[in-house]
């Protein structure tokens, strides 16, 4: 199943590469009425809501119509090869996402930010 209904809203599922997710572009989604593209901003997060308005269901018995919601499911490799790995691992350390590159963690940096 591709969409679910939400009460008058239509929510779809995304997967988006996780380099898209990052840096942010633009992404072909299904639709009720056909495929329409998105833009997906720079640092989007698993599971961010994006909407669509006004292609959602119609409310019974109204003239509204909901919006539909693109949930962004990022997708990780599983597989990388050895120039991509030495990438990855160049951008954490200049990143310091794991906080041992200076030997420093990081509660030890806000600690020290308080001293």
């Amino acid at each position: 199943t591709i969409f679910t209904r939400k009460g008058n809203d239509i929510l779809v599922d995304l997967p988006v590469h996780f380099v898209t997710a990052t840096l942010g572009g633009k992404v072909e989604v299904p639709t009720l009425k056909g495929k329409t593209s998105v833009k997906i901003p720079e640092g989007t997060q698993h599971d961010r809501i994006l909407r669509l308005k006004g292609i959602g269901a119609p409310a019974l018995k109204r003239t509204q119509i909901g919006d539909q919601l693109i949930r962004v499911k990022i997708q990780i490799p599983t597989k990388l090869s050895a120039q991509q790995r030495e990438l990855l691992s160049a951008f954490a350390e200049e990143s310091d996402l794991s906080g041992e590159s200076s030997g420093e963690g990081i509660f030890n940096k806000v600690k020290n930010i308080f001293d």
